[in-house]
């Protein structure tokens, strides 16, 4: 078995027995996907009733529906997962998706001190990430850890941005991390993320980048939030580091989103507050021996994650078919790979495993975004695939 195989046996949340689980399945025989509901071990198919994960977030408990809807047997979740791989993949047989379709895929930036500090590196080092070790020692003399105990937006960040200012300081990462606007951007296309067990993707001119370990909640059309998976916000420090311009080619290239495994919907047995007390824990694994930890603790959140949504739904923005929003991570790696000083940046074929007991296991091999597997099936293809399988009203 490869290691991405057996990093797949350990997918499922630790009380999955009792967790209200739903993703989405390839169905070779439909050329089409497959929102399932996960109930004693076995997927079923809910496409009939829910002909995409954004319509079962849309009802009115979605919990209930995972354990009680009924339909047609896909297969059990062990034997869906084994054959996720595109190495190992019998493409006649199903395979497991990223658990999301029509939803905007939206992420959070600078929610956490550590993380501010490293934005700053990036844009002092204009991407040049031999500069970055010096650079770190300054600004964390000049910035210190105070930044931790202010609430962004109020009178004492407000004091602190006028005193940075005038000591020459002041960086478009820290209006963001303590001003009154969270930054909120646009990860991803609908449709475009990676699920558990697939490739994600690094762009091949990066030479600076690292994973980010995050929790992604699931929010309805109303601006509800109805549940929460893992994700894998894969970032290029370099690209963002020359100029914040280069935003969106740092972040969004082909397989460079990766969520899942599946989204679990909030009820008596996980809710909310269950997720400001996770801690998202990390490991890459390089074919070269080099081994990467770290964790990111949602419970030092500079913004909660309530305040982060009511930012993204508001009266000058809508999302009609509802949004999953990263909510950011604390984890920045600045351990060296190779030669010193010049820090952590992924190498083709790593193994990144991100994890959370209440969540489960987000696996995903690292390659060059563009010997991924490319991404073909769009909002039209799903809706004339939805169509010629009658399942639009």
């Amino acid at each position: 078995m490869s290691a991405l195989g057996g990093a797949l046996k350990e997918t499922m949340p630790a009380d999955a027995a009792w967790a209200a689980l739903a993703g989405r399945v390839w169905l070779p025989a439909a050329g089409g996907p497959a929102v399932a509901a996960l109930q004693s071990g076995v997927l079923v198919d809910l496409t009939p009733a829910f002909p995409t994960m954004r319509d079962l977030c849309e009802a009115e408990e979605p919990a209930h529906v995972v354990r009680t809807a009924r339909g047609e047997a896909i297969g059990p979740v062990e034997e869906v997962l084994a054959n996720t791989p595109r190495e190992t993949r019998e493409p006649g047989k199903p395979w497991l998706l990223a658990p999301i379709d029509l939803q905007a895929i939206k992420a959070a930036g600078v929610t956490f001190i550590v993380s501010l500090l490293e934005r700053v590196i990036e844009e002092r080092a204009r991407g040049d990430v031999a500069a970055a070790a010096a650079i770190r020692e300054q600004v964390t003399r000049l910035v210190g850890a105070d930044l931790a105990r202010l609430k962004p937006g109020s009178a004492e960040a407000a004091s602190l941005k006028e005193a940075l200012i005038k000591a020459g300081a002041w960086s478009q990462y820290l209006e963001v991390a303590i001003g009154p606007d969270a930054e909120i951007f646009t990860k991803a296309q609908p449709l475009s993320a990676v699920g558990t067990g697939m490739e994600a993707g690094i762009h091949p001119k990066s030479s600076w980048n690292n994973p980010e370990p995050e929790v992604v909640l699931a929010i309805a059309s109303g601006g509800r939030i109805v549940g929460a998976t893992l994700g894998n916000d894969v970032n290029l420090r370099d690209f963002e580091g020359r100029s914040a311009l280069l935003l969106s080619k740092a972040k969004d290239n082909n397989a460079s989103t990766a969520i899942g495994p599946f989204l679990r919907f909030f009820d008596a047995s996980f809710t909310l507050d269950d997720v400001r007390r996770a801690t998202v824990s990390l490991r890459v694994e390089g074919e070269d021996g080099f081994v990467l930890e770290g964790s990111s603790s949602i419970a030092r959140i500079s913004r909660d994650p309530e305040d982060l949504v009511r930012q993204l739904f508001c009266p000058e923005h809508q999302y009609p078919d509802g949004a999953v929003l990263f909510l950011g991570t604390m984890f920045a790696p600045v351990a060296d790979r190779g030669e010193q000083g010049k820090g952590f940046t992924h190498k083709s074929g790593d193994l990144v495993r991100i994890e959370a007991p209440a969540l489960g296991r987000l696996v995903n091999r690292m390659r060059p975004a563009d010997a991924c597997e490319p991404w073909t099936f769009g909002a039209s293809a799903l809706m004339r695939n939805l169509a010629r399988r009658g399942l639009l009203a």
